[in-house]
């Protein structure tokens, strides 16, 4: 039997149009399922969206492209090249990290980076090849894990997964473990700030997470002309070239179980009943659970149970439209004063007095998301999720205010107020009240030793049969090169079920 043959008759059902879910539509929809895609929204990409203010374009999420041989991967996936849909920036330097008393500006030049350090901390360059030689081979460990899902507790003790165990220093922190390296605390920082990343402090946040700054150093940081919105947009580009059908401004209600626990569908906003062969949920997992579920088909994830839950923190967000444009780095991230009060008030549910923050300046190399002479300023500041019970209506004024003085204070942009001709905001209100995002955590579940692998959400959901989950929620977890490879894990799991071939996924040799 041909792939055509036994795949063309089954109806794959995606609900949501963000890249986990685009990911396994253009899969699928290249091995000759007949897939169709169900957004709320007016546009692809949920997260990885776009916001436009008149000529000012803006991602809504994710600036920061890691990996980029992994999406290079879902584009071959369907026989494809991601060069001929976007293009690509490599970043040197990646960013600036702004201290108190002094700036670095990581590169993927050792010796660069060796000299940087040595100027500001004589002695601990040296560092910088303990971490790449001793990073690099726990990522290499590491990295075949988080390519398999979980589906079983057995897979738990599989040989790969027992192989990079004594590797993965449970029970230590991210801080903690680049003290191997490093000694001084801002210097630690400047390691471990891509915790953040997945909403979590790297005094919190598990060790194995140190493959994050690796990988930045190993394989660099890319940015995408017009903004990282466009892969998605490039995604349900191929999506339809492959025969695939999209449908924007189209809710889905609820997702059909019937009594013998398995999904049979999905029931639009307008009533509608689309039968389907297997569902693939790429909302927001919490949202879903609580939305998109009729509660008697939840034994596991009962609105008690999710509740209990670790979740990321949240972030506000400002979107400025500027008539100026200015020499600050394409990204910057700027250190609270005292970092580790800072973080421990945003996990505890404090407004933080001292804030650190992020801004994406793109505009100086990318001349597409602003008119000539203009800037599109994209800022973030991370913040307590929702359950901290913050009246955000009332202190979003004020925190717009301190996020713009702590701007001009502490970067080149000294007279930015002044600039201002476009602006929006998202507090973390409106991101559990616009845009379905439980509890307002952007960066969805923690990423705690007890929600990750078997422990997360399984990507062949364990509530009722041929349903898959996509998306930061399910394993291998949230950001972007980890979300492709949840659309990846499940559409090869749908694949296996039905008895359509497919590769395996690529060695890191071979990517």
């Amino acid at each position: 039997m041909s792939q055509a043959d036994s795949s063309s008759k089954k109806r794959i059902a995606v609900v949501g149009a963000g890249p986990g879910g685009l990911t396994s539509a253009m899969i699928l929809a290249h091995r000759g399922f007949d897939v169709t895609v169900y957004e709320k929204e007016d546009q692809v990409g949920g997260r990885n969206g776009e916001i436009r203010l008149g000529d000012y374009r803006f991602d809504i999420g994710p600036t920061f492209l890691m990996m980029k041989f992994l999406l290079d991967q879902m584009f071959e996936e369907t026989g494809r090249r991601s060069d001929d849909y976007l293009q690509f920036l490599q970043l040197e330097p990646m960013y600036e990290l702004v201290f108190d008393d002094f700036s670095i500006f990581p590169t993927t030049d050792p010796p660069e980076m060796k000299r940087q350090i040595e100027a500001i901390y004589p002695g601990q360059g040296q560092g910088v090849d303990r971490f790449l030689d001793k990073e690099k081979n726990r990522f290499e460990l590491m990295y075949p894990c988080l390519q398999k899902d979980y589906s079983h507790v057995s897979d738990m003790v599989k040989p790969v997964l027992l192989k990079a165990l004594p590797h993965l220093s449970i029970g230590k922190s991210l801080y903690q473990v680049l003290g191997r390296y490093f000694e001084p605390e801002k210097l630690r920082l400047s390691f471990t700030f891509q915790s953040k990343y997945l909403g979590m402090s790297p005094w919190s946040c598990p060790a194995a997470f140190a493959i994050l700054p690796y990988i930045e150093y190993a394989y660099g940081v890319f940015h995408v002309t017009g903004g990282l919105s466009q892969i998605s947009q490039a995604m349900a580009r191929v999506f339809e070239e492959e025969g695939g059908t999209l449908h924007l401004k189209t809710p889905v209600k609820r997702i059909l179980v019937d009594d013998q626990r398995r999904a049979r569908g999905v029931e639009l906003e307008t009533g509608d009943k689309v039968e389907a062969d297997a569902v693939i949920v790429n909302a927001d997992f919490a949202h879903a659970m609580t939305t998109l579920v009729d509660p008697q088909h939840v034994k596991k994830y009962t609105q008690e149970n999710l509740l209990r839950r670790d979740y990321s923190c949240s972030t506000f967000m400002l979107y400025l439209g500027v008539d100026k444009t200015y020499e600050t780095a394409h990204h910057t991230i700027v250190f609270a004063s005292d970092y580790r009060k800072n973080l421990q008030d945003v996990a505890e549910g404090r407004l933080p007095e001292d804030i650190s923050f992020y801004v994406r300046n793109a505009s100086v190399n990318d001349d597409q998301i602003a008119p000539q002479g203009h800037s599109a300023i994209y800022v973030l500041v991370p913040m307590p999720n929702n359950k901290s019970g913050i009246d955000w209506e009332k202190e979003t004024p004020s925190v717009r205010e301190k996020t713009l003085d702590e701007i001009q204070r502490r970067t080149s942009m000294k007279d930015l107020r002044e600039h201002i001709v476009e602006e929006t905001m998202i507090s973390p209100r409106q991101w559990e009240t616009e845009r379905s995002v439980f509890r307002g955590a952007t960066f969805n579940l923690a990423h705690s030793l007890g929600q990750m692998l078997y422990f997360r959400p399984r990507n062949e959901f364990e509530e009722f049969s041929h349903c898959y989950l996509v998306g930061g929620g399910t394993h291998p977890g949230s950001g972007l090169p980890t979300i492709y490879e949840s659309g990846r894990i499940s559409a090869n799991l749908i694949s296996a079920k039905y008895g359509v071939p497919f590769r395996k996924p690529p060695t890191l040799e071979n990517a």
